[in-house]
């Protein structure tokens, strides 16, 4: 009932151990709270908050608009409602080395297990998009640093994103990715890659886990999680594609509106209203207060 019931520091815990097995770990991004729980109970390994989402979610474009106020409490939204490590979308770290710090710490208190901070200019752009630019090497470790330096919990990941794939080149990428983790990089997110063998390249190139970023209409074709397991990725994450789905659904269902005057047409992909009050755990309320609780709903 109400929110989950792992501490936070728990679950980075468990996290960190589960990552340093080698496995490969499955995290869809979650675009609410509620999808969250959906995400678990489905049985993925962890959930994936993108930045690209939360501004999307306020009708904004992912260029760097949203606050780490903004960010902060809706990750704290989402990772509160499930037992599953969060990973968010922590883009430049909202300003110079010490608001990294800042924002690693602020993170903390939300309940996010980890998060990648990136090397692109701010104001940023989204990663699968032409002309972005990069930090020269050195700001680029400097932001990682802070945040190492900033993390209370030493369970905390602090990933580093790389972007620089885009603009120089594939070997600049792995010689980056190498001194971010030399800089205290925890991980390491190669941002649009192009191939199953530049994620190998990466993967050749640190000894840290590696990230891998499958979401639609980029860079990257859209690999399988066994071809990404194969040259050794250790977490691979589907940042926007829930949204997509459900956003198309939606669309789908106003048009049936306009033409049909009703929904009933859609009721077939729809989730039933027993599913949903099964998903917020309606009938533990109950426990509470036995006048919250007091119809049975028939499928």
């Amino acid at each position: 009932m109400l929110y989950a019931q792992t501490p936070a520091h728990e679950k980075r815990r468990l996290f960190r151990e589960r990552l340093a097995t080698g496995e490969l770990l499955r995290f869809p991004g979650a675009f609410n709270p509620l999808s969250a729980r959906l995400i678990e109970r489905k049985g993925f390994e962890g959930v994936y908050i993108s930045g690209a989402v939360l501004s999307a979610d306020l009708g904004l474009p992912d260029i760097g608009l949203t606050t780490l106020t903004e960010v902060a409490a809706r990750g704290q939204q989402i990772a509160r409602q499930t037992e599953l490590p969060a990973i968010i979308d922590a883009d430049t770290g909202f300003g110079e080395p010490m608001n990294v710090a800042r924002t690693i710490q602020t993170l903390e208190d939300a309940g996010i297990a980890g998060a990648h901070i990136e090397d692109q200019v701010n104001p940023k752009r989204c990663g699968h998009l032409d002309g972005k630019a990069v930090v020269d090497e050195d700001t680029a470790l400097k932001r990682i640093r802070a945040a190492v330096d900033a993390r209370r919990d030493p369970n905390f990941l602090v990933m580093a994103r790389t972007d620089i794939r885009a603009v120089d080149g594939l070997d600049a990428a792995t010689d980056r990715a190498r001194k971010l983790v030399d800089a205290g990089a925890d991980a390491i997110f190669p941002e649009a890659m192009r191939t199953l063998e530049e994620f190998a390249a990466v993967r050749e190139a640190v000894d840290v886990p590696i990230l891998a970023n499958m979401t639609e209409f980029g860079k990257s074709d859209l690999f399988t999680v066994d071809q990404l397991r194969d040259v050794g990725v250790n977490i691979v994450i589907w940042p926007v594609s829930l949204l997509r789905i459900a956003m198309g659904a939606a669309e789908r269902a106003l048009d049936t509106l306009i033409d049909e005057g009703h929904l009933t047409s859609r009721l077939g992909e729809m989730q039933h209203r027993a599913d949903l009050y099964d998903l917020i755990d309606y009938e533990s309320y109950n426990h509470f207060d036995t006048n919250v609780f007091t119809f049975r709903i028939d499928r």
